[in-house]
């Protein structure tokens, strides 16, 4: 009897193990497509532009239109209950890395162990690519380095070839429009895209270099409606909105990074701006980019306006774990005090 419980334990084993190995994050195995076989680990954590809301939606697209293996990463609380997305220092899941082809990455001042970062490290030393959303651009925080030579401040200028700079447009005031950049509009990652709008403001740009191929610029509206015109004097030149960046590794081997400084939920609206963000996945993995990509929601998405939620509890209230914002799931949390009113928070928009 003995003998046969531990053969029960030890076949038992692994399957515990694969389970207990993903209650953390939101996996989502690709449905048929061209990016079956390969494996995308969006990473969210963010105070501020709600990634624990657009990174599962964007994973929905991306495994049941396209094909591919999406695992979403989230920031726990500090004692693992509950998603907590003020938390600097608990996104849980790095581990995922090792089989990813690709790495989607919308964090804000996170700060992983030495023991997490060598998951990232690994990932840049093998020279797989990166797409970064909004506040890719200072990702990590902290006295921690990815190798020998990238320090967790140096993520965003290195490897998406730009750190923090400041808010060209005014914060909650104007909004952004993607202008195509003339002579790059054939780039594939630019097929289908025409129209690219978000209510988050433009952000400042100074480190960008001839190496850099920039794909759309950011013109600064008026207000955050759509509709809005064009602020004279902040457009002249307008800032890089979008671009392709050539990384180096810590072990000096080279990589690609496409970077977008929108990246709010609410921008994730813009069809146009999530058929960018899939372009890029298929461009970035080896595939041929669609002249028009299906983009369209899995499950309607209600997002909810970007701001810092202050109250401590405030996201225990909530108790989100990944499997709400799994497959057949259209969560809705509470906005920041003070957000805009906004349509889609009552229907969801394709």
């Amino acid at each position: 009897m003995k003998l046969l419980l531990l053969s029960f334990a030890y076949l038992l084993a692994p399957i515990l193990s694969v389970f207990g190995g993903h209650h953390e994050i939101l996996d989502l195995p690709g449905k048929k497509g061209p990016g079956k076989g390969k494996t995308i680990v969006l990473v969210s954590g963010d105070e501020e532009y709600r990634t624990e809301e657009s990174m599962p939606m964007l994973a929905k697209i991306l495994s049941q239109k396209h094909g591919f293996d999406c695992k979403v990463l989230f920031a726990w609380d500090s004692a693992g209950k509950h998603i907590d997305p003020n938390n600097q220092a608990g996104v849980r899941g790095w581990e995922h890395l090792k089989s990813a082809d690709l790495m989607l990455i919308g964090t804000r001042f996170r700060k992983p162990t030495a023991e997490q970062a060598k998951h990232v490290t690994e990932f840049l030393n093998a020279g797989k690519p990166i797409i970064g959303i909004r506040t890719s651009t200072h990702a990590f925080n902290g006295s921690g380095k990815f190798g020998d030579k990238i320090s967790y401040g140096a993520f965003g200028p290195l490897v998406m070839g730009e750190g923090w700079v400041n808010h060209h447009g005014r914060h909650k005031v104007e909004g952004a429009r993607g202008v195509v950049e003339a002579k790059n509009a054939k780039h594939p990652i630019l097929n289908g895209v025409k129209d690219v709008f978000g209510p988050s403001d433009v952000y400042g740009i100074r480190r960008l270099t001839d190496k850099d191929t920039i794909l759309l610029r950011g013109a600064v509206t008026a207000t955050l409606d759509p509709k809005s015109k064009l602020v004279e004097g902040k457009n002249e030149p307008m800032q890089p909105l979008a671009w392709l960046h050539p990384y180096e590794a810590p072990n000096g081997k080279g990589g690609t990074t496409f970077c977008t400084t929108m990246g709010a939920s609410v921008d994730l609206v813009s069809e146009d701006l999530r058929r960018l963000l899939v372009n890029a996945a298929y461009h970035l993995t080896g595939l041929k980019v669609p002249q028009n990509a299906d983009a369209s929601y899995v499950d309607p998405f209600y997002p909810s306006f970007y701001g810092f939620i202050r109250d401590k509890n405030h996201w225990p209230s909530l108790d989100m774990q990944p499997s709400d914002y799994g497959l057949g799931k259209s969560p809705t949390a509470p906005e920041p005090k003070g957000s805009p009113k906004w349509p889609w928070r009552d229907s969801p928009k394709n």
